[in-house]
């Protein structure tokens, strides 16, 4: 019989950020993120498995992203149009980790990272921006132009790379600010959802206070 309270839910993970000079790269890829930047999810405190892999990186350019989610059979379904509803990444952010706050800041960020379903064609990588629903001030919206993407196709999966300069993200100062609020969901039509910690049946997408720490470290 499951847990009527998620075991995850009883913690709150305090994931490393790693500092990786080396971002962004020219060419057909932006960086390559060590395991000491993955996020996990501890998916099996819950007797679940994961399918996708999510890594964190920064300097003082900005933030890396890296995803990977392998084990698909059928290929990605995207639409930047519609972002909740098509395959990939969004990612929360707060620069602040205002965690004590059920509802968002003008530092809570939530942005939209899809492998296709932009461009002219719909088949390319896709970025964007939405506001934290009930927050009681909104993020300033980021210059998508600024925004860097990579897609890599292989055998059975994909890999997405982005790196959001230090403008897009209100309140960036890792010096006086190291700890953020950090959460995600990874949506597949194939795999499913995949989620950092708490799953659909909690307002993780309203309530910063679900969110986990990100701590941006140097060495």
């Amino acid at each position: 019989m499951p847990a009527l309270v998620p075991h995850r839910f009883l913690i709150r993970m305090a994931h490393p950020c790693p500092y990786h000079k080396s971002m962004p790269l020219d060419g057909d890829t932006l960086f390559d993120i060590p395991e000491s930047g993955r996020l996990n999810n501890f998916a099996e405190l819950d007797g679940q498995s994961s399918f996708a892999d999510v890594r964190l990186a920064w300097n003082e350019f900005g933030i890396g992203i890296q995803l990977t989610v392998a084990g698909k059979k059928l290929p990605v379904q995207g639409d930047a149009d519609r972002p909740r509803s098509a395959d990939g990444l969004t990612l929360w952010l707060d620069t602040r980790d205002a965690r004590t706050s059920h509802r968002a800041s003008r530092y809570c960020h939530q942005f939209h990272f899809l492998p296709t379903g932009g461009g002219s064609d719909k088949d390319e990588p896709a970025f964007g921006q939405a506001k934290v629903n009930r927050a009681l001030q909104d993020a300033p919206f980021a210059d998508t132009s600024t925004v860097l993407l990579q897609h890599h196709k292989f055998q059975g999966g994909y890999r997405l790379e982005a790196f959001l300069p230090a403008v897009s993200l209100v309140g960036f100062d890792p010096e006086q600010h190291p700890r953020w609020g950090v959460y995600y969901q990874i949506r597949d039509d194939e795999l499913g959802d995949q989620y950092l910690g708490v799953n659909g049946e909690f307002p993780f997408a309203d309530d910063p206070s679900l969110w986990e720490v990100l701590e941006l470290i140097r060495k």
